[in-house]
């Protein structure tokens, strides 16, 4: 455990990304990062007009992100763990996704100007699910703004998500099937998957599929 400081969970809209953020860091009394996605004014424009909106949204995010990041730096010096709810590097995933033309040559060209100054993270846990179990939670969560999430884009951002994933070789990765688990509201759950997280023999990339088990 000792090895593994700084912590990003991944994962499509609706993979519970800061759920498992939250309860993780409460175990650890870790400082948390969460993505602050209320705070763009242009997000639910977005879902509602993808090509009008999508640059705005793409580098609203793209430097508040890279603001938390920094600011976490200085804060790092006062906790021995650190976990967020994102992951820095997948900023591309959506770029890629909604931007084209002069807009994407402006954000490659951003882009590493802001990663090399970041500190490079521990351990990613990317937590994979289906497309019905996504819009399930999205549409039990209620945000206002997700309203206009359709299941089509989803299911892209789905494809890409893993596609991104199985090729990610940067850092040490946990791939973890998440469609039959509820890490939330079952703790046992929660238990096991946080014993993967922290196991000392887990190798550099690895998945873990848990095992359903019916209750007593």
């Amino acid at each position: 455990m000792s090895e593994v400081k700084y912590i990003a969970i991944e994962g499509v809209i609706g993979a519970g990304k800061t759920s498992l953020a939250k309860k993780i860091a409460e175990r650890l009394k870790a400082n948390l990062i969460l993505e602050e996605f209320e705070k763009n004014p242009f997000l639910e424009k977005f879902y509602d007009n993808r090509k009008r909106y999508a640059f705005q949204t793409q580098m609203f995010f793209l430097f508040n992100r890279y603001k938390q990041q920094q600011m976490q730096a200085h804060e790092d010096l006062f906790s021995n763990y650190v976990v967020a709810d994102y992951f820095f590097d997948k900023d591309q995933i959506f770029a890629y996704i909604n931007l084209e033309g002069e807009e994407l040559k402006l954000y490659e060209s951003i882009f590493p100007l802001l990663k090399k100054n970041l500190r490079k993270i521990d351990l990613v846990v990317y937590l994979q699910s289906t497309v019905d179990r996504l819009m399930y939670n999205i549409k039990k969560r209620g945000r206002r703004f997700e309203r206009g999430i359709s299941r089509s884009y989803i299911q892209e951002l789905n494809e890409v998500y893993n596609d991104f994933f199985f090729k990610y070789n940067k850092t040490p990765l946990l791939i973890v099937n998440a469609s039959e688990i509820d890490f939330v509201n079952n703790q046992r759950d929660f238990d096991e998957l946080f014993k993967q997280i922290f196991r000392e023999d887990r190798g550099f990339i690895e998945y873990f599929n848990p095992v359903i088990k019916l209750d007593d």
